[in-house]
């Protein structure tokens, strides 16, 4: 009775302190450099939105209730009515592009949107100019930048990355500011010496330091100006050591890394459930043909090395191979992305699934996932800033791990390392909402 009254008395005491969060007053700019396909599908939905011409479908944020208290209290408000989230209508978008000069011609380039969708919101599209990019297109061999800044030197292109945020702030009157990555996937690397702590980041970008990418300047950038970021592509950046020391040190959350769209997606679905129902997995063959420009990066061995290293990394966590050897200690998993013009933005990602069941017996399950990449990811681009700002404002620093649930290799604030199962992410994110605003985690026991 004593530990049951101690636990309830910490329960109550947990709920009445929620987190002190700043209202969302005035103005959120959502900066994202590369403004290509994903970045104008959000922009434009988003303006759409709060035009009533189409629902935010897709965005959790937006669309998703949450659960409060048990049950039979019939507590289920709207996730954007519980917590203080920016409104839609306060949104100011902004960002940097080596190809495209604004976001109506990035949209049409793109082909993801058809005519009919892009008319209404066409002029707030065109008036959204690009940027010049911090580009090295030894980072993206099959792109070539031809509106990319004209400073050489790493550390003058950060320092010109940092004059843009703040111009882009005073020029929008923007309160607050996110940025989110939605360029191409940059070539493979390992971390480096430059990569250990900030001092050596700073002396790298001075010394043009080749191990330094361009997305990596962006995200210094970012943390210089005290803005959260997170990356939606798979490549080495806020997952640094001299990354996530600098975000500790200048209070800013992160998020990384690599949208969760389709072909994850769907794993991130199955994987669990063949767990729960201890099915064995012998083998998960998984190919994609795409035509859009992250395909044509992707083409590119090392590009797409950077994006196998993401994919390939989902399975093992989920399924715990180390505790079942019996179901999961064999298994061939082997993913391929072919760029296939024809297709554009529609990818088509194909899964041969090879699992076992009582006395060893096999069977096999076939997925056919005809999806739209930027459609499936522009909703997450629009959670992830909201979400982030939401973090800032709550006084929340470095590494989100709740925002997991968005991507493919989440970073991990512990050395426990990652959690891929979609459904244990959905209820850390929602329990982390609930927890911020003084009410009890829901942990689905018999009396909840």
């Amino acid at each position: 009775m004593i530990l049951h009254n101690h636990f309830y008395f910490l329960m109550l005491l947990s709920m009445s302190n929620p987190l002190d969060i700043a209202p969302a007053t005035g103005r959120l700019g959502v900066l994202t450099p590369g403004m290509g396909a994903v970045a104008s599908t959000f922009i434009a939905g988003v303006i759409a939105a709060r035009q009533g011409l189409t629902a935010p479908i897709g965005s959790v944020s937006q669309m998703a209730h949450i659960r409060l208290g048990n049950r039979d209290a019939d507590r289920n408000p709207l996730i954007r009515e519980f917590v203080p989230l920016a409104e839609l209508d306060d949104l100011v978008f902004g960002g940097w592009d080596p190809i495209s000069p604004n976001v109506l011609e990035a949209a049409r380039t793109c082909g993801v949107l058809e005519d009919k969708d892009l008319a209404p919101v066409s002029a707030e599209l065109e008036g959204i100019v690009t940027m010049d990019a911090v580009f090295d297109q030894r980072w993206v061999k099959k792109l070539e930048g031809t509106r990319v800044k004209a400073e050489s030197n790493k550390w003058d292109q950060a320092q010109a990355l940092i004059a843009d945020i703040e111009r882009f702030r005073i020029e929008n009157e923007c309160d607050r500011l996110v940025m989110v990555w939605c360029g191409s996937t940059e070539a493979y690397q390992e971390a480096s010496a430059v990569h250990d702590n900030v001092e050596a980041f700073e002396a790298g970008l001075r010394d043009d330091d080749e191990n330094i990418s361009p997305s990596q300047i962006y995200v210094y950038a970012a943390l210089m100006s005290d803005v959260p970021f997170a990356n939606g592509a798979p490549n080495l950046s806020v997952d640094l050591p001299c990354m996530i020391e600098l975000a500790a040190h200048r209070g800013v959350p992160i998020a990384g890394k690599d949208f969760k769209t389709g072909q994850t997606l769907m794993k991130t679905l199955l994987a669990p459930g063949f767990k729960a129902r201890m099915l064995g997995l012998r083998g998960w063959y998984s190919t994609n043909i795409l035509g859009n420009r992250d395909g044509e990066v992707l083409d590119d061995p090392e590009n797409f090395k950077t994006k196998e290293v993401s994919k390939l990394g989902v399975l093992d966590t989920i399924l715990q191979p180390e505790s079942y050897p019996d179901l999961y200690g064999n298994i061939d998993h082997v993913v391929r992305i072919n760029y296939y013009p024809p297709r554009g933005d529609n990818k088509e990602g194909w899964d041969a699934i090879d699992i076992f069941g009582w006395m060893g017996y096999p069977m096999q399950i076939k997925v056919d996932f005809l999806c739209r990449d930027s459609i499936l990811a522009a909703p997450i681009v629009l959670d992830l800033a909201l979400f982030l700002d939401l973090a800032h404002r709550a006084g929340q620093s470095g590494v989100q791990e709740w925002l997991s649930f968005y991507l493919k290799a989440p970073q991990a604030a512990t050395e426990a390392g990652p959690e891929h199962d979609l459904f244990i992410q959905q209820t850390k994110l929602k329990n982390t909402l609930r927890e911020w605003m003084g009410e009890e985690p829901v942990t689905h026991s018999e009396v909840g």
